[in-house]
């Protein structure tokens, strides 16, 4: 486990290899607030990873700042080796945003969204190619949503929305999948395709970044935790971070039970109370 103090460096053999490097990142909005404290983690390539933190914690900060979104005030962020701003213009970054993010009554279509994740391979006129179309269709038949390619985005079911965006990542072709809360809103059935995509992800070498509240499940499926409150409090492999002492540390309390393996809790942000979920239900 790397448990680090702010702004201690990371040992080597995380930095080797990262395919997300995070070193003493701080994040100061307009207003004074800092929502982000020297953090620093490394994300591995051919890693699924959990972020976890309570609401307001930061995990959204880091999100926009990998993303490019907001800028640091000091530390740095790597993508591959590279900064930011060159990984994204090569479209080595994806993201699936929470459903609350997006405006479901813009009239679109299921394929036109997919496309959206090749619009940096195309001109300023964005008219589509061959190709684009080919990555389009082959993304959509990986979450087997083929047959609703031309229905309206707004018309489909929170886990079909879902599919929908994890196909634009899959179109995009990035390296770096940033997933935020995509267990929210899905059935069970779901929950176990976008499970099954992340691990064939992971096993073609690429780095998935989950931001997540269920923590029940994320032994099930993550090899790596991010626990965040400010900053980083805890980095590394799930066997050595995912301990009741560092959750205990980032969640402040909130949670009373947790059984590792068996009933996923869902944290429920209000002080000394937590939700069990039993089951995925």
């Amino acid at each position: 486990m790397t448990a680090h103090p702010p702004s201690v460096n990371l040992p080597a053999a995380e930095v080797d290899g990262a395919g997300i490097l995070v070193s003493g990142a701080t994040v100061t909005y307009r207003n004074g607030h800092t929502a982000l404290r020297d953090a620093s983690f490394a994300v591995p390539t051919g890693t699924i990873t959990a972020l976890s933190g309570v609401n307001g914690s930061g995990k959204s900060t880091l999100f926009k700042a990998i993303m490019g979104f907001v800028k640091l005030a000091k530390g740095e962020i790597s993508i591959l080796g590279m900064p930011v701003k060159d990984a994204l213009r090569k479209n080595l970054v994806a993201y699936v945003p929470q459903a609350e993010e997006v405006d479901w009554n813009f009239p679109v279509l299921v394929e036109d969204v997919v496309m959206m994740g090749r619009y940096g391979y195309m001109g300023m006129m964005r008219i589509p190619k061959a190709a684009d179309h080919d990555a389009v269709a082959a993304a959509l038949a990986r979450v087997s949503m083929t047959e609703f390619r031309k229905r309206q985005i707004g018309e489909l079911s929170g886990g079909q929305k879902k599919r929908v965006f994890l196909a634009r990542a899959l179109a995009q072709d990035s390296r770096i999948i940033l997933l935020d809360e995509p267990f929210t809103g899905v059935d069970v059935k779901t929950e176990e395709q976008i499970i099954q995509l992340l691990r064939e992800l992971r096993d073609e070498g690429r780095v998935m970044l989950v931001s997540t509240h269920n923590l029940g499940s994320v032994p099930d499926f993550c090899d790596r935790t991010v626990l965040i409150r400010g900053t980083v409090l805890a980095s590394g492999p799930i066997a050595e971070t995912f301990t009741r002492e560092n959750l205990d540390q980032t969640f402040g309390g909130v949670l009373r039970h947790l059984e590792f393996g068996h009933a996923p809790v869902e944290v429920d942000d209000t002080p000394g109370r937590a939700m069990e979920k039993l089951g995925h239900g």
